[in-house]
């Protein structure tokens, strides 16, 4: 197809993905998290990495246990469902890993300035918090108008945001619903997109609705067809989160031991996406789990 982006996730992750390369993901906070491509990471051994995020639940304490990660700028790394992450919490402790900390407010100021194209955005959010002690990018200034003294958060340019979507098609153009988050800042801040979706439609599709086509086609370098990417994740309109995989991991995360082990069966022992969900989820959980009763919003009229 003729401007196709279309890639298998192992080689966009292979050429897009670099050691030391900065990755802003899990920005539709709780939903659409990019797991698919968190463990293709990981199987692929990518060294150094910065993470970039709001809350980012257990991604990125697996990629921190799989020991792909030099630094974190974040406002929570852990599992929603139970407390802070053991592998960040340790690596934090043992000083293995370097952290920006953030609240989920001044990491979508600091994508949104680089969106912009400014070296940073004002604020009064941070003014009598900490957290200009632990952050290096937040300033105070006087403002220039009315002498007010404003927190300054400083850009943040990641080289790649990978987004999960419910749709794309083959030249970048996607639709995304449900909570957006910090999506479209994280990617008009980046230099690359990498999409992983859970289908692949005709231009058309994608079209016909332009309000949910979040950033431009031609900011995206691949599109990778993942169904079940955000799994154990929710994807709206496609599956419900996993509460068990959460839990489960907890308890596989405790130890570096039981999480190498954890690791080996999940992410270096399966080939890829669909060999993960029939190896470790299964036909049963994936029905339990897919959406049955559905809810559709009222169409729209575009026409002029």
């Amino acid at each position: 197809m003729s401007g196709s982006k279309l890639y298998s996730l192992s080689n966009a992750i292979s050429k897009w993905i670099q050691h030391g390369t900065s990755i802003v993901c899990c920005t539709a906070l709780e939903t659409c998290i990019p797991f698919a491509a968190g463990y293709e990471i990981i199987r692929q051994k990518k060294k150094e990495l910065t993470l970039i995020g709001p809350i980012s639940d257990i991604l990125f304490d697996q990629l921190v246990g799989a020991e792909c990660v030099k630094r974190i700028q974040a406002a929570w790394v852990g599992n929603v469902i139970t407390g802070l992450g053991y592998n960040y919490k340790k690596a934090v402790e043992s000083r293995r890993i370097c952290v920006e900390h953030h609240s989920n407010f001044t990491i979508s100021l600091a994508l949104k300035a680089a969106a912009m194209g400014v070296s940073f955005l004002p604020t009064r959010s941070t003014l009598g918090s900490d957290l200009s002690a632990f952050n290096t990018g937040l300033k105070t200034v006087t403002c220039p108008f009315t002498g007010d003294m404003m927190a300054a958060v400083g850009h943040i340019s990641p080289d790649v945001a990978i987004i999960h979507v419910q749709r794309a098609d083959a030249m970048g153009n996607a639709h995304l619903w449900g909570s957006l988050g910090i999506t479209r800042e994280a990617c008009m801040a980046s230099r690359d997109i990498i999409l992983t979706a859970e289908e692949i439609v005709p231009s058309d599709v994608i079209s016909s609705d332009p309000n949910r086509v979040i950033f431009p086609g031609f900011r995206v370098s691949a599109v990778c067809h993942t169904p079940w990417g955000g799994y154990p994740s929710p994807v709206p309109g496609y599956y419900n989160r996993d509460h068990d995989y959460f839990l489960e991991y907890q308890q596989n995360s405790k130890t570096p031991e039981i999480f190498q082990e954890w690791m080996n069966r999940h992410v270096m022992d399966v080939l890829d996406r669909d060999d993960f969900m029939k190896q470790i989820v299964g036909h049963g959980k994936m029905e339990n789990l897919a959406i049955k009763n559905s809810s559709f919003t009222e169409p729209v009229n575009y026409g002029y």
